[in-house]
């Protein structure tokens, strides 16, 4: 398996960025995640990176080089990464708990799969034609939809004119709603991306599409996430993305790829950090500036593993 990546987050007009992504991946599979810590609740920070270690840890025990099952995979460790911000929150007393919105991608072989909770966003793209696109778990999405009867649509009328209102997230008191999509078979050249609400609340999806369409992946992010910033001002909401390119077995002219094909059954590869300090321990956040640093980081190791194999 063969793809091009690149990330980007930035924390905008906020006094901290709460959004975690990345990525991991065997000789066969492929994990993409990204996480939005939520406002109003604490901790938005360690909800969003406790969530990703979790499905980084499953990952990296069940793809052996493969998942078994890839959307149950995504599922289930989804569902454990709700658990532990149940389990973080009790363990030290919080009156609150931790949350947080998750969108995750496998692509396995030729093929993806994903699932989210949330309003973080994923989009499936193939030459100039949108071809999925998640759907937010918020009420102004379900009023619009007509799917809430007649009582509870009345009673959510104000909430339906705030897109920012979630029903479900990971760390809620009730049982988090998962939906998942897939499986997709994938062809070189197809592109999908995961972003946080940052982007796509201030850049519509037309405007996403056509610079996802048009641009290569370590030009679209970066692209992407500036437009968000300068539409929303200074007021912007944490911006994060990760896209990547499908390039298939044996495609083999990526600018900046990552070919997985001669890793062996027991390599596992990650961007997904493990936390600085303890979670929870304020002298480990990740902070605006390591965030950058690691993300330049990342990007510059592909350039490099990439321009060495030309």
């Amino acid at each position: 398996m063969r793809f091009s990546v690149y990330q980007v987050s930035r924390k905008g007009g906020r006094p901290k960025n709460e959004d975690r992504m990345g990525y991991c991946y065997t000789r066969a599979a492929g994990l993409f995640a990204l996480a939005d810590g939520m406002g109003g609740h604490p901790e938005g920070e360690v909800a969003s990176q406790m969530a990703l270690q979790t499905l980084a840890a499953h990952f990296q025990r069940e793809a052996k080089p493969t998942l078994k099952d890839p959307a149950r995979f995504l599922a289930e460790s989804i569902m454990a990464a709700h658990q532990a911000l149940l389990r973080y929150a009790h363990e030290r007393g919080l009156l609150d708990t931790p949350r947080t919105t998750i969108v995750a991608c496998v692509v396995q072989g030729s093929t993806a799969y994903w699932s989210h909770c949330g309003d973080s966003r994923l989009y499936l793209v193939r030459g100039e034609q949108l071809l999925a696109r998640t759907r937010d778990h918020s009420y102004s999405e379900l009023h619009g939809s007509g799917n809430l009867p007649p009582a509870t649509a009345a009673a959510t009328a104000s909430q339906a004119a705030n897109r920012n209102v979630l029903f479900t997230c990971l760390g809620s008191p009730g049982r988090p709603v998962v939906d998942t999509g897939g499986p997709a078979p994938m062809q070189p050249g197809d592109r999908i991306m995961l972003c946080s609400d940052g982007l796509w609340g201030a850049v519509n999806d037309a405007a996403i599409l056509d610079v996802l369409c048009k641009r290569s992946v370590t030009d679209a992010v970066p692209e992407l996430a500036e437009q968000a910033l300068r539409t929303a001002g200074a007021r912007s909401d944490n911006v994060t993305v990760l896209a990547l390119e499908f390039e298939g077995d044996d495609h083999a002219d990526a600018a900046a790829a990552a070919a997985t094909r001669a890793s062996g059954d027991e390599i596992f590869a990650s961007t997904i950090q493990a936390s600085v300090s303890a979670p929870g321990d304020a002298s480990g956040d990740l902070d605006e500036a390591e965030i950058e640093r690691s993300i330049r980081e990342i990007n510059e190791a592909i350039r490099r593993a990439s321009q060495r194999r030309v």
